[in-house]
């Protein structure tokens, strides 16, 4: 389980995030949706050590995140192409990622086989490095490096950006079937509410750093989040 207490973050006299309390069960799929500035991507950033909250707690599988990292033994998470190593080529790069979660490279070659669609031919046994793929093709790389190594919890932001429509149908695909298993913690947070509300089991909508709505995932979710939206 993944609870946040009393979290907030700020910057000068803005407060950007102010979270009184949220847990998120292990195994479930949680998605994350709101505007611009809303605080997605600063609550992700807290979660991950990242940035330190101004005040709070942030508990990870019952380890606080402020006074250990074994969490980041079971943890991952892609939040942009700053989580890349540009100047890797992809194979390396998920060797590099297995190696840290005590996989071998046989290990790794046999994980990424079930990938081969969802790279399309476009992201292993090119002669590029990763900082040169397109942000389509960085985005497919650090998706799967954060599948790597069946961790208990993965943190992905924005992860259907820059993704063409058949490689973002394909990753909802991968998200679900990682879902079904309910071992694994997803978090995942889109400006997309379609997206979202197609793999997540429950919708937590921020505004202005706080939590205005939070959603378990029905057929009329879409259409309620729609109509927040519209104003």
């Amino acid at each position: 389980m993944i609870t946040l207490k009393n979290i907030t973050k700020n910057y000068s006299k803005d407060t950007v995030l102010d979270i009184t309390s949220l847990e998120i069960p292990a195994g479930q799929t949680f998605g994350l949706v709101g505007n611009n500035g809303a605080g997605k991507t600063t609550m992700f950033s807290c979660l991950l050590d990242l940035i330190k909250p101004s005040t709070g707690q942030v508990i990870n599988n019952n380890v606080e995140i402020a006074k250990s990292e074994k969490w980041k033994s079971f943890t991952s998470a892609f939040l942009d192409d700053t989580f890349l190593i540009g100047y890797l080529m992809p194979e390396e790069y998920f060797y590099f990622v297995g190696e840290l979660r005590g996989l071998s490279k046989k290990q790794v070659d046999n994980f990424l086989i079930q990938f081969e669609v969802f790279f399309h031919g476009e992201i292993l046994g090119g002669k590029k490095y990763l900082r040169d793929l397109s942000k389509g093709n960085q985005k497919k790389a650090g998706v799967v490096a954060a599948l790597l190594g069946e961790p208990k919890v993965v943190v992905l932001d924005e992860p259907f950006a820059n993704l063409d429509p058949s490689t973002q149908i394909r990753l909802k695909e991968i998200l679900k079937d990682l879902s079904k298993n309910k071992e694994t913690t997803i978090l995942v947070s889109s400006h997309d509410i379609q997206d979202v509300t197609e793999v997540c089991e429950r919708i937590v909508l921020l505004e202005k750093g706080k939590i205005i709505k939070d959603i378990v995932t029905s057929p009329k979710t879409l259409k309620e989040l729609e109509a927040y939206f519209k104003g």
